[in-house]
């Protein structure tokens, strides 16, 4: 077995600014049992529809149809109250908890595009701790892939959004980390097939450990596997 060694991330940050479905829960087969089941009442074409739901906002992926005789209000409230009576099959992403309750309560704030009852609902089946600052659906105008959220986010925290860490799942919302001027941070766990990004990347938060300097700013450890080398060894 390969001993394992920290390395430390670039980066210090004032605080951590996390999605939630796909980033710190699994919700997936949830999601995508209610929006296969509306799709197939509206003729959609739903293999191709459904990897659109994925980060928005349900109003603005209805909206974005442009269905005709659909209010994207009135179809976003029976989305949301399907998905808070199916919490069947969601957990949290591997080592998530662990990692969110090693963060000080002053330097995190969860940001989703769910309203906020369903985000409960979900934060609770999977047993994420619920933070001091959540902001959601119900909160902004306008979501992702636009920053409102994030920024407003990083001022209920006291924080630049420029000094925040923003973890994401969805090109929607690393769209809105980035407008919003954060370094993002993309987890796989969820991702079907690979995604190409400029950011670092993790499957799982298993590895990532918090470190808090004097100052108060956070830093990142993740755990690498180190090669070894014996150059005393002679050759077999």
């Amino acid at each position: 077995m390969l001993p394992n060694t920290r390395t430390v991330l670039p980066g210090k940050y004032s605080a951590l600014l996390f999605d939630m479905d796909g980033t710190l829960i699994n919700s997936i087969a949830a999601a995508e049992r209610i929006w296969r089941a509306w799709a197939q009442r509206h003729g959609l074409n739903v293999e191709a529809f459904l990897p659109t739901i994925h980060g928005a906002r349900a109003v603005d992926t209805i909206s974005r149809l442009g269905l005709p005789g659909v209010d994207p209000q009135t179809e976003a409230v029976v989305i949301t109250e399907a998905e808070i009576a199916d919490i069947e099959g969601i957990v949290a992403i591997s080592g998530a908890v662990t990692f969110l309750n090693a963060l000080p309560t002053s330097k995190w704030a969860i940001v989703t595009s769910a309203p906020k009852a369903l985000a409960l609902r979900r934060l609770k089946a999977a047993g994420i701790p619920v933070p001091a600052i959540l902001i959601t659906a119900d909160d902004v105008a306008i979501g992702k892939p636009h920053p409102d959220c994030y920024l407003l986010a990083a001022q209920k925290l006291g924080v630049d959004s420029s000094e925040c860490l923003v973890f994401e799942d969805a090109p929607v919302g690393i769209l809105a980390g980035e407008a919003a001027g954060a370094k993002v941070m993309v987890v796989t766990a969820t991702h079907a097939h690979p995604m190409t990004t400029v950011h670092h990347t993790i499957n799982t938060y298993d590895a990532l450990f918090v470190v808090v300097d004097a100052s108060g700013l956070i830093l990142l450890e993740e755990m690498t596997e180190s090669l070894v080398i014996d150059f005393e060894s002679p050759p077999s």
